[in-house]
């Protein structure tokens, strides 16, 4: 009995071994995945201010191990990590505890971490410009002023009315000028070891942007296009991620996380004094220097309807440009996977574009848009819309998942190309009907008109008899599409050849160059007998 309690005492009265740090290398490699803002839609823009995306980013760091226990610290990690989604793989004892330092290296943490310490505080006599240094304790948090004991007694920093500063041995622990992330781990040998840190991070954002730009020579409302896509990237993180293997992953991915508020970045807190500066106690504190300006914003969008002519410029056929190096693509379930051709570096606080998709040769029909129901009577010929239909698939040049975007359409004219509209893209999926509106028309007119005059609400079983006037100023045929409205609200009778296309009843007609076409036909609300 007696040697168990001194066995007892003896393990008592032994110290814990004392956890080593580690600093992890910088990254020997790195892949960034970027997904956009799953709440954001066809027409909106991406926020470059607060952007909602989030990326998932894997780093490959080296580690110098102790026997026992250590603390690994990896420094740089994005200042938008969500810590609980981080994993650790490559330590051979695992992790025991994940850590996110929520302080950074700033003028208020230094002077916290350095309360009861020495530092070095310099004067200058403005008149001389001697400058006398002695040792200081500092005595006061940085949470409204400094405090400081000299040989003189306690002082209150830049309340002398001479240029001061301190000067600080060394940085406290635990403080770095980047975001830290750390991990508790066993390893009973030591060793050398290749690990992987992968996390989720707030604070990116990516979308497509489209051009296509027509080609001389079509035939009818046959044209060919070129489409070139670039990939716009944004980080909002203070980190750059240099060197980085990147992919996009694009669909609509659900997301129920908060990843903003799981995020919480680091505070870096300024330093607040609140004594007179140098001159004049009447003048107060100095008013800190304003931020720089944002970065200025993409050339907007033309808002004005800008329109076609029927003109048609000679120009070189594009199987003679040369492609540029895209993205690949990549099936991830029913999403889609973009990886970029060679390693890119996603710059802090920062856009970049690269090239996304390059199709030479895009066979595509122009159409004009119409539209026409009891409720469209129009008192004179309105512009009619425009649009390129396509499909996407190899048969017609395209055959790649296109990407959610913004797309601007171009077309030669004597002076170069020439921007003629600008529409926004939902997602398009292989084997879809590409549709891209991007203006009205200043040639083609429609006028609908209604010639029964009984009032619809009153008498929805009675047939109306209506009529359309299309009329063609280009000098070469146009086809022109008329919208009757949705099949479940509208009959027709009286018009063969029509057919239903994302649940609306439509018509193509053709007008001839410098001409009209005149239609007639009857309709009523469905579900009306009678």
């Amino acid at each position: 009995m007696t040697a168990l309690v001194g066995l007892v005492a003896l393990a008592l009265a032994t110290p814990a071994a004392a956890r080593e740090t580690v600093e992890a290398a910088a990254p020997s490699s790195l892949a960034v995945t970027l997904y956009r803002d799953p709440a954001r839609g066809v027409d909106d823009a991406m926020n470059r201010q607060r952007p909602r995306g989030f990326a998932m980013i894997t780093e490959t760091r080296q580690v110098v191990l102790p026997p026992g226990e250590s603390t690994i610290r990896f420094t740089g990690v994005a200042e938008g990590m969500v810590a609980v989604s981080a994993i650790v793989t490559g330590l051979p004892g695992g992790t025991i505890e994940k850590n996110r330092n929520a302080d950074l290296l700033s003028p208020a943490a230094l002077v916290d971490g350095t309360l009861g310490n020495r530092v070095t505080v310099t004067r200058t006599n403005p008149a001389t410009g001697e400058a006398v240094a002695e040792d200081a304790v500092v005595r006061t948090r940085a949470d409204g002023g400094i405090v400081l004991e000299t040989s003189q007694g306690f002082e209150a920093v830049r309340c002398s009315g001479l240029p001061e500063k301190l000067t600080f041995e060394r940085v406290p622990a635990g403080l770095s000028a980047q975001p830290v992330f750390s991990v508790d781990t066993r390893d009973p040998t030591g060793g050398t070891y290749d690990v992987q840190l992968t996390y989720l991070a707030w604070g990116f954002d990516w979308q497509a942007n489209y051009v296509a730009t027509l080609a001389e020579g079509g035939r009818g409302d046959r044209v060919n296009m070129r489409l070139m896509s670039w990939v716009t990237l944004l980080n909002d993180n203070g980190q750059s991620f240099e060197n980085a293997e990147l992919l996009v992953v694009a669909g609509k991915l659900n997301v129920v996380s908060d990843f903003q508020s799981l995020a919480a970045p680091p505070d870096a807190r300024p330093l607040s004094l609140t004594c007179f500066p140098i001159g004049s106690t009447a003048a107060g504190t100095p008013i800190p220097a304003p931020p720089p300006p944002p970065m200025p914003p993409p050339m907007p969008m033309m808002s004005a309807a800008i329109v076609v002519t029927g003109s048609r410029v000679a120009r070189a056929s594009y199987e003679a440009n040369t492609p540029v190096v895209v993205m690949g693509e990549e099936a991830l379930g029913d999403l889609k996977l973009y990886r970029a051709p060679e390693r890119v570096t996603v710059a802090a606080k920062g856009l970049k574009q690269i090239a996304f998709l390059d199709m030479l040769r895009v066979e595509a029909r122009l159409l004009y848009l119409a539209g026409c129901t009891p409720y469209d009577d129009d008192d004179e010929a309105v512009p009619t819309g425009m649009m390129l239909a396509t499909v996407n698939d190899k048969r017609h040049g395209l055959g790649a998942a296109m990407p959610m975007g913004g797309i601007a359409v171009f077309e030669p004219s004597s002076s170069g190309e020439q921007l003629v509209g600008e529409e926004s893209l939902r997602d398009y999926a292989v084997g879809q009907d590409v549709e891209i509106r991007f203006g009205d028309s200043s040639q083609v007119f429609a006028q609908c008109v209604r010639s029964a005059d009984f009032d619809i609400g009153q008498h929805p079983t009675r047939w109306n008899a209506m009529h359309t006037v299309l009329t063609n100023a280009n000098p070469h045929a146009v086809t022109v599409r008329i919208g009757f409205g949705y099949s479940g609200s509208w009959q027709l009778r009286g018009l063969r050849g029509t057919r239903i296309k994302d649940g609306e009843v439509i018509y193509e007609v053709t007008v001839p160059a410098n001409g009209r076409r005149e239609l007639r036909w009857e309709s009523r609300q469905s579900g009306a007998t009678g």
